[in-house]
């Protein structure tokens, strides 16, 4: 009996760890780093734009956020955000094969498919615990084998049901993503590119298609998905049609820019050597020389990119945070505040401006490091450093109700309920009865509280 219990355990313990395996497109995104930068949002969100209104969607309201993580994975999580991974960016060799994903995600969540996967991955967990059932009543009538059995061959229909699903789920994200490419008038052929790409990793890792490989994969195989799209690609207008070339330009600067900020310096300087001379590599030395604390090689590598293009705001970015970070915040003032301006005040541009302010310790200008501050966290609000930021010139004006609201406001962002729900409920206390801000204290104590109380009833589960 035991060892049917513990083979039973051992079984729903695989069931459990293929599900998921097999929610590629639900992954929890609290436990992975966001990776916020001015330049490569505004590429990302111009790259996806005409794949969204082709979708039937609002660009307004659909995120396309970067995560820190190496590996090639892009996914959606609920909600109308796409989470690309830093890994597939690094990957890819053009801006219309991350269009491709882009596109093949947003098919994802126009099909409802997370919703519809939670829903289908219940119907599933039915089924195995029907099995686990009658199994126990055989096992208990003293039929061993035949409870093993019966919880074998449910285990596998609840498998091989959720793995087919997920494949569906899959056939139809391409087909809707091969649709959208083709409303925006964007080629397909950065989208088959890609595939291909895949494929040759799985062959370098040795993978072989066999019929077990075809039932546990979680999505069709990818020689099919190449064959099928390239299919319905060849059919469609913009098949020949040539990528935007100014996308591409800043694709290039930005995915070279990632890599010098995420990889090992000695990797970025053997990617891109000093013989290379092109804005992207240029791009990538600044970072990696601004890692090894290297200031001046990583000035030089900026006053190249400024003489390309002396207004460039990302270029004027860089200079102010090299200097704000190599100790010379004043030096920093000046580029921080010509970027800022030349982006109408980019909310994380301004909040480098605005820290920048506040390191030089001349409370002269404090005032303007509230302004700057202010505006950008009205614009956008989920950013925790500028509302740490925006606190510390708070405390320091002697506003310390303000203060602890943008601390609560920190906190709460950074999933530090019991923290958020002390800062909340002080600021509530000392702030005007009615107020904006009392009545956004409050909101933030409901939350934290809400939130901890969750905790807790999850923790006596």
């Amino acid at each position: 009996m035991r060892a049917t219990a513990r083979f039973s355990a051992c079984l729903v313990a695989r069931i459990l760890a293929l599900a998921a395996a097999a929610t590629l497109t639900v992954q929890p995104v609290a436990a992975q780093s966001v990776l916020r930068d001015a330049e490569t949002e505004a590429l990302l969100h111009d790259m996806a734009t005409p794949l969204i209104a082709a979708a039937g969607l609002d660009p307004k309201n659909v995120d396309i956020v970067l995560i820190n993580d190496p590996t090639v994975n892009a996914f959606v999580a609920g909600g109308q955000a796409v989470y690309i991974q830093s890994g597939l960016i690094n990957m890819a060799t053009s801006a219309n094969e991350v269009q491709g994903v882009i596109a093949h995600e947003l098919g994802h969540i126009t099909g409802g498919h997370v919703i519809r996967g939670d829903e289908m991955y219940k119907r599933a967990s039915g089924i195995t615990l029907l099995s686990l059932l009658a199994g126990g009543i055989a096992a208990a009538l003293g039929g061993g084998e035949a409870a093993m059995g019966i919880m074998m061959a449910g285990q596998q229909a609840a498998l091989g049901s959720m793995l087919s699903y997920s494949r569906g789920q899959e056939e139809s994200a391409d087909a809707a993503g091969a649709k959208y490419l083709s409303a925006a008038g964007i080629t397909g052929k950065g989208s088959v590119a890609f595939f291909e790409k895949l494929q040759n990793m799985e062959f370098r890792y040795g993978f072989q298609r066999t019929p077990e490989a075809e039932f546990y994969s979680t999505h069709p195989m990818t020689g099919d998905r190449i064959a099928t799209l390239t299919d319905t690609y060849d059919k469609d207008a913009a098949w020949n049609k040539a990528p935007d070339p100014r996308l591409e330009e800043r694709f290039q600067r930005a995915k070279a820019k990632l890599f010098g900020y995420l990889a090992e310096p000695q990797q970025t300087m053997t990617q891109y050597p000093a013989t290379m001379t092109s804005i992207p590599a240029h791009y990538a030395r600044a970072y990696a020389f601004h890692k090894e604390a290297l200031m001046d090689k990583a000035m030089e590598e900026t006053a190249a990119l400024l003489k390309a293009e002396p207004d460039n705001p990302y270029f004027l970015e860089l200079k102010g945070q090299i200097l704000l970070e190599s100790g010379k915040p004043a030096e920093a003032l000046a580029p921080l505040r010509r970027a800022t301006e030349e982006t109408a005040n980019q909310p994380l541009i301004a909040t480098t401006f605005g820290h920048a302010l506040i390191a030089t310790e001349d409370h002269a200008n404090f005032a303007e490091a509230e302004r700057v501050l202010k505006a950008a966290v009205a614009r956008d609000r989920e950013n925790p450093f500028a509302w740490y930021q925006l606190g510390v010139v708070y405390e320091a004006n002697g506003d310390h109700a303000r203060a602890r609201l943008a601390s609560a406001e920190q906190q709460v962002m950074s999933m530090r309920m019991p923290e958020a729900l002390r800062s909340a409920e002080a600021a509530e206390a000392a702030l005007p009865t009615g107020s904006p801000d009392w009545l956004r204290a409050q909101d933030i104590a409901m939350q934290a509280r809400a939130e901890i109380e969750r905790d807790r009833k999850s923790k006596k589960k």
